[in-house]
């Protein structure tokens, strides 16, 4: 592990095929199982909480302060800290902080894709096979997605600001791309309300960057409330 670690500097050091790899990272095509997900907003939609456009931009803003509140500390302290025993400790806060069972699930569906990908897909980060090999072996870990985003973009050589807005990003990205397959938005109106939303994003990003898992917390806890009856749904289009 240690001279996977060591290998791993050299490349970021050396190598700026990184930046390559960071963007890929962002890259809706990288099959990670986002878009199976709504965020709660298909059971918002049949609760009445969300019915027009007007309400799914106050749905996103308050999504993404709760996704800053909560998820930003742990991609934080994983990219700043992007080892297997920080990495391990964080995923077991975090899962015990998620009571919220299909949000929960949701986290570990796609944690665990997203670090398989990783693994086959970023080769000249050997350390990303090492620890996904280990951690399976020894079953301690969950793979929420938070950390292992944050480990990723870690070892990916992305500084803690970027990788924290781009976790904000692909949030408002894939809730934004659900409201268009649940016909709330057409393509092109996605496309300008992600525009109008993004200098709020930044704000959230602003205001939740920095901060450690100690402060992690719901500020909307009325989603995750939403969220945690879409097992209930008659019928669904999204697993959450």
């Amino acid at each position: 592990m240690e001279q996977d670690l060591v290998q791993t500097d050299k490349i970021r050091k050396g190598d700026s095929i990184l930046q390559w790899s960071q963007w890929q990272l962002l890259d809706s095509i990288l099959p990670t199982g986002g878009f199976a997900h709504s965020f709660g907003l298909e059971a918002a939609i049949q609760a009445r909480i969300v019915s027009g456009p007007d309400n799914l931009k106050n749905f996103i803003i308050h999504l993404l302060e709760n996704t800053g509140s909560l998820l930003l500390p742990f991609v934080y302290s994983t990219t700043t800290n992007p080892t297997l025993e920080n990495w391990q400790k964080l995923d077991t806060i975090l899962d015990a902080i998620l009571t919220n069972e299909v949000g929960r699930k949701a986290s570990v569906s796609q944690g665990s894709s997203l670090m398989r990908v990783a693994a086959s897909v970023f080769t000249e980060v050997p350390s990303l096979k090492s620890m996904r090999d280990v951690s399976i072996g020894s079953g301690v870990v969950s793979f929420h997605h938070a950390p292992v985003f944050g480990l990723i973009s870690g070892l990916l050589g992305m500084d803690s600001g970027t990788s924290q807005r781009a976790y904000m990003f692909m949030t408002m990205r894939d809730v934004i791309s659900a409201a268009t397959r649940l016909n709330l938005v057409g393509p092109l109106g996605a496309a300008v309300l992600q525009h109008q939303i993004a200098p709020v994003a930044e704000a959230m990003s602003k205001k939740w960057m920095d901060r450690p898992v100690e402060d992690a917390c719901q500020t909307v806890p009325l989603f995750d409330t939403i969220q945690g009856c879409h097992g209930y749904l008659f019928s669904r289009l999204f697993c959450s």
